[in-house]
């Protein structure tokens, strides 16, 4: 990209697209907003690109030639660089990626629930030894979760419907994006996903994936 262009537009666009940053290899990394995709390619660290043409970003005029800068961005670019952001062996734990990770579905009584009536339900409870993890927690709706309490579950009659799992990185990039997922993006994260995946289920991805 010349460096004597200056400004960039995107004007009509979906400036909340985000695009998948993956490594050379094709281990995914990152979500990235379309100023930080453009500023990858700026620095020429973008290698390939997979996926459709979601963006063209419009820059300033050269004062050498005249022509004006345009970057394509698709959906997916693979860069140079490292393939982890941080040091963590596990994904963060949040309300919000461990309900996704369930389908919103308490894993109790089998029923969907919307998020705000849903709570984190610690398998083993943590007043009699449990850890705060992703393999000892699940989705429970309110009322199943304060009919366990602090019981273990051979204490009660209830009974779990899915053992809990930890994520990996290509699917709790999946379960944390707060948007809309590209098919092309999700095709290509899914491949990566573990076989404990309950994103494998079709129904729980025609709710979630946008279709272009």
């Amino acid at each position: 990209m010349d460096d004597q262009t200056v400004g960039m537009t995107s004007s009509g666009q979906d400036l909340n697209v985000r695009i998948l940053r993956i490594n050379t290899a094709g281990t995914p990394v990152e979500w990235l907003s379309w100023q930080e995709a453009v500023c990858l390619h700026a620095r020429e660290m973008v290698t390939w690109t997979y996926g459709e043409e979601v963006m063209a970003v419009h820059g300033g005029f050269s004062r050498l030639t005249g022509d004006q800068t345009i970057v394509q961005l698709n959906s997916i670019i693979a860069c140079r660089g490292k393939v982890h952001l941080s040091g963590r062996k596990s994904p963060p734990l949040t309300n919000r990626a461990l309900f996704r990770r369930d389908q919103n579905v308490c894993m109790y009584c089998g029923k969907g629930f919307k998020e705000c009536d849903l709570s984190r339900d610690h398998v083993h409870p943590l007043s009699r030894g449990g850890k705060d993890r992703w393999t000892n927690v699940v989705t429970s709706c309110k009322r199943c979760n304060a009919r366990k309490g602090s019981l273990l579950l051979s204490e009660t009659s209830l009974e779990l419907l899915a053992l809990p799992y930890m994520p990996n990185h290509a699917e709790y990039l999946a379960l944390s994006h707060s948007g809309r997922i590209l098919g092309d993006q999700m095709a290509f994260l899914k491949r990566q996903f573990s076989s404990k995946s309950r994103f494998f289920d079709e129904t729980y991805l025609l709710g979630q994936v946008a279709t272009r």
